[in-house]
């Protein structure tokens, strides 16, 4: 027999729900415990107020510290218009006071009096979803171990019998690193307790998220870090990557058709990831915003992070070199800007987990990856993490990487390089006091690709590709290159004038030979001629011996 499937409410927030396989245990409460400043209140109103303009859900909020007029304020910046909610009674927010100093404590202390406000309160709207902030100010003058976890289980009893999802936070606990909350009580009689955390790590702050327990439910037992700005709460639900993405053969042209003529099947392959690498002044951003401006072309949205250029700055960079892209930002380019050590690793993979799911786009730049700081072992599993991610949505993205001058012991790119479909590298060299760009593809998964190096130039019109030329020395690029080729041209043309000078003294000897050969044919001729007269005189001699004989012997018989 199959048991029955706990039922949960959707906190709208997203990736949180992802998390917890569908939001927090419905009917019954939850336990939100952290240290100020990592967001438990936030959360909390997010809950409510997502409950009423997503599911149509009214809340109460009980705050022990907060008016509803600072609650309001404070969660505005969220874009939420908490005081229209309470006029609409969709929303109700009691504030109450509690003074500690005036509570003695008899030993017969109870809740009763919160019971009563708090249930007014759920009935003035027809609440489904309760918060309390928080218990701290609540159980301040508790000295008693076990009558406070008396009132506590009557607490969350009385939040179940009256079956709403209930939110009830709690701060840290401190000295003991396993104590959840001040008291270490209020974890044991939840039924789902969530720990939030502000973390900072060299001189940067990282909010995570952590779901200590569920009862009923599975649930991701990881830390999350999760992201408050002006969009709201998001929670970043990827923890580890995955193989079970699924390939696409569809092809998508690189913005540069000669680079696509290098790729076996003509340009990269839907829903890959692409690396390209180089030295400082190789164009490596040039290469990146060729795609995005292809990708616009074709009304396709992209999504462009930049760690080291401002919005405005790139699209007057690529305007030097024929890429126009003030008119993509029209709708289908994003240009997202923050400096690396803005945030910590997992708060950038957090934003931008947030802003792929808002925007949607078909292709996203990272522009470089080399920029993010941090051990080469987490660089490597936030972007392994952000591969599986954008591998996961079908989205083709490229990465730029600034590499060391010997790129095949660069370690960002030998950290990255196994994650990447497709990598193209771009190089320096220096001849004849001129330095020359090149490119090659280093390797390119599921195609054939050109293993030629070449030359390409970047002007205002955009990057062109030179034709490769391999000298006895090597590649020859530039100047070098043209010297050779004017070489080459000038002994060309050295070869094709003694062509024509053996040509004409053959025509020439071919000439006197034929009219020596009309000479010795004439001469053949006249002799051949006086050979026959001769034959034809001896002949006739012949014939007249011949006649004298017959004529002699006629005489002889007639004189007999």
């Amino acid at each position: 027999m199959t048991g029955a499937v706990l039922s949960k409410s959707p906190t709208g927030i997203s990736g949180f729900d992802d998390v917890t396989l569908g939001g927090l245990p419905a009917g019954r409460p939850t336990l939100m415990c952290g240290a100020a400043g990592c967001g438990k209140t936030l959360f909390a109103m997010t809950f409510l107020v997502e409950g009423v303009l997503k599911y149509g859900e009214p809340g109460v909020l009980v705050s022990f510290e907060e008016s509803a007029e600072d609650l309001a304020a404070n969660v505005a910046s969220l874009g939420y218009d908490v005081m229209s909610l309470i006029d609409e009674k969709k929303l109700a927010i009691d504030h109450v006071k509690i003074d500690p100093a005036g509570i003695e404590d008899t030993g017969e202390y109870d809740l009763e009096g919160l019971f009563v406000r708090l249930d007014h309160a759920i009935k003035s709207v027809n609440a489904k979803r309760v918060v309390l902030d928080t218990l701290e100010a609540l159980f301040a003058s508790f000295p008693d171990a076990v009558l406070l976890r008396t009132e506590l289980r009557r607490l969350f009893d009385w939040l179940k019998e009256r079956g709403v999802t209930a939110i009830v936070t709690a701060e840290r606990g401190t000295g003991d690193p396993n104590r959840l909350t001040r008291h270490g009580i209020e974890e044991y009689v939840s039924d789902c307790v969530i720990l939030l955390d502000n973390r900072v790590e060299n001189q940067v702050a990282t909010r995570r998220l952590r779901i200590v327990k569920y009862r009923g439910s599975a649930h991701g037992t990881n830390e999350y870090p999760f992201l408050i700005d002006t969009t709201g709460i998001s929670v970043l639900p990827i923890t580890s990557a995955g193989l079970a993405h699924l390939t696409s053969s569809d092809v998508i042209s690189t913005g540069i058709a000669d680079l696509d003529s290098m790729l076996g099947v003509g340009g990269y392959f839907v829903g890959s990831s692409v690396l390209v690498s180089g030295l400082a002044g190789t164009g490596k951003t040039t290469f990146a915003a060729k795609f995005v401006e292809a990708r616009c072309a074709l009304g396709e949205r992209t999504l462009w992070y930049a760690f080291e250029e401002s919005p405005e700055q790139i699209v007057r960079n690529m305007r030097s070199v024929g890429v126009d892209l003030a008119h993509c930002l029209d709708g289908t380019l994003r240009i997202e800007s923050a400096r690396p050590s803005f945030f910590g690793l997992e708060m950038h993979l957090a934003r931008m987990v947030r802003d792929i799911d808002l925007f949607k786009p078909s292709a996203v730049v990272i522009d470089p990856i080399s920029s993010l700081r941090g051990v080469e072992s987490e660089v490597h599993a936030t972007l392994l993490r952000l591969v599986d991610l954008l591998k996961s949505r079908g989205i083709t993205a490229v990465f730029t990487s600034l590499s060391s001058i010997d790129q095949a012991s660069s370690l960002n790119d030998r950290s990255i390089s196994s994650l990447m479909d497709t990598w193209i590298s771009l190089s320096h060299i220096e001849t004849n006091g001129e330095r020359n760009r090149l490119v090659y593809v280093l390797k390119s998964r599921g195609m054939d690709h050109s293993n030629q190096v070449r030359e390409y130039q970047i002007s205002n019109e955009g990057i062109a590709m030179v034709p490769a030329y391999i000298g006895a020395g090597g590649v020859l690029t530039g100047s070098a290159r043209l010297a050779q080729e004017a070489q080459e041209r000038d002994q060309s043309a050295a070869r094709d004038e003694l062509v024509m000078q053996k040509k004409r003294e053959l025509a020439r000897r071919r000439k006197a030979v034929e009219q020596q050969v009309a000479e010795l044919q004439s001469a053949l001729n006249a002799e051949a001629s006086e050979l026959d007269a001769l034959i034809e005189q001896s002949d006739e001699h012949k014939r007249l011996h011949e006649a004298d004989r017959d004529r002699m012997a006629q005489l002889r018989r007639t004189k007999e």
